[in-house]
């Protein structure tokens, strides 16, 4: 077996763990920026094998420039999808932060 018969490259920036929905970037994540270990990432996702888990840092390590450029761009996408969020919340978004603002006015009120 090859190391990319591990994956299904569904475009550029989309690259799948076959046989499942995840992304590399969810491994690729928790093993890099949350210093995870593969067994500690294969117990939080269940829907993967400690095999696929090493697969995929395996893939990292001998495509390194390729993958660091494929998380900063799923990074950066994760930010201006979170700063347009803020720019135009949903109503139930909305809702959400009057029902907090009214909480924590209540809270100043009853502590007062």
């Amino acid at each position: 077996m090859q190391l990319e018969d591990y994956f299904n490259f569904l475009a550029p920036n989309d690259i799948r763990i076959r046989g499942t929905r995840v992304g590399i970037e969810t491994v690729l994540y928790e093993y890099i920026h949350q210093s995870q270990s593969p067994e500690a990432i294969a117990r939080r996702y269940p829907a993967l094998t400690l095999e696929q888990v090493y697969a995929t840092i395996t893939y990292y390590l001998h495509n390194q420039a390729e993958i660091k450029a494929y998380l900063a761009d799923w990074l950066a996408h994760g930010e201006r999808m979170r700063t347009e969020q803020e720019r135009n919340p949903t109503p139930a978004m909305l809702k959400l932060r009057q029902m907090r603002d009214q909480q924590v006015a209540a809270s100043r009120f009853t502590n007062s």
